[in-house]
């Protein structure tokens, strides 16, 4: 039962249960640097306190700069001694990903974390302003070029420091409820074959597989860098806000079956700051936990082939050579 699952703890110590705050007790994050995307509500907001809590810098990605100084303010009011910073960041458009990544490349700053936290849910059909499906133009896309973007940077603030860099890809258990195919490579845009959730799970797909097939690459290079992807759990965030039902159901049941903030934002903190994991990627954590992926998300030809395809999408704009 759901109610059991939450108190029994994993490998790790922690459960569903576990809040951010509990999992990072005890943790100096002081002299790290994080990106966090979309962090002016919900998990990624919660993320960003209980890093700056524990002593991270946090710079906030977001696409409305007021409401990334509303979730500033809220830290700072809470720990004075907080360094948060907010910088505009609209992970649908690959200038905007591209200006964000060269102010932070250009400016000094040491980066350690990356979490990829920004997200939509099950929208209407839409494209983005380079005319790409929107949720894979937000959720996927967007990350991938901000994280090759930013490799550099990242690879550099390891070798100087000697501490590990971490990228967190937020994925979600709907991964294992894409199309048939996967990804739909050949109809990314194609909307008479568009289905809201689907094309969620595709996104979500994504994030697993960029997250491994990085993995490699780094490994590879013999930098010390992991990448990573989780999901936080069912959580009643604004991600709802374009499926009525599942909104409907979420404010009717929602208290009795999904998790608070609190524990949704616990995996990614779990992840992107635990001593557990040094050395770890290519992982998919769930509940604090080790958890199964999807058929789909093994697939490393699939890897591959989506790494590639997303490669040609920001090139055909010319954003990376």
């Amino acid at each position: 039962m759901w109610w059991l699952s939450l108190s029994r703890g994993g490998l790790s110590g922690f459960s569903a249960s576990s809040t951010a705050e509990e999992i990072t007790h005890g943790i100096d994050g002081s002299g790290l640097t994080a990106i966090i995307t979309g962090a002016s509500s919900g998990i990624g907001r919660e993320t960003a306190r209980v890093l700056a809590m524990r002593g991270v810098h946090v710079i906030i990605g977001v696409r409305k700069v007021s409401t990334g100084l509303e979730a500033k303010d809220a830290i700072i009011k809470e720990i004075p001694n907080a360094r948060v910073d907010t910088m505009e960041l609209d992970l649908s458009s690959i200038a905007s990903v591209n200006d964000f990544a060269s102010h932070i490349n250009s400016s000094g700053v040491p980066l350690n974390i990356l979490i990829n936290n920004a997200g939509v849910m099950a929208t209407p059909f839409m494209l983005s302003k380079d005319n790409v499906e929107l949720q894979f133009a937000t959720n996927h896309l967007g990350h991938f070029l901000l994280t090759n973007l930013l490799l550099e940077t990242m690879k550099g603030t390891a070798i100087r420091s000697g501490r590990e860099g971490r990228i967190v890809n937020v994925s979600s258990r709907r991964h294992k409820f894409s199309y048939p195919e996967g990804i739909r490579f050949e109809k990314i845009n194609d909307e008479s074959a568009y289905n809201s959730l689907q094309a969620y799970g595709q996104s979500k797909l994504c994030n697993v597989l960029h997250s491994n097939e990085l993995a490699k690459r780094l490994k590879n290079d013999g930098v010390g860098l992991t990448a990573n992807s989780v999901h936080p759990g069912a959580i009643d965030t604004n991600l709802f806000r374009y499926h009525w039902l599942l909104q409907g159901l979420a404010s009717v049941f929602g208290k009795h079956v999904l998790k608070n903030v609190q524990q949704g934002a616990a995996t990614t903190c779990y992840v992107a700051l635990h001593p557990h994991l040094n050395g770890v990627s290519g992982k998919y954590y769930a509940d604090c936990n080790l958890a199964e992926v999807s058929d789909q998300a093994k697939d490393s030809i699939l890897a591959r082939t989506l790494w590639d395809f997303s490669l040609n999408l920001v090139e055909q704009s010319k954003i990376l050579s």
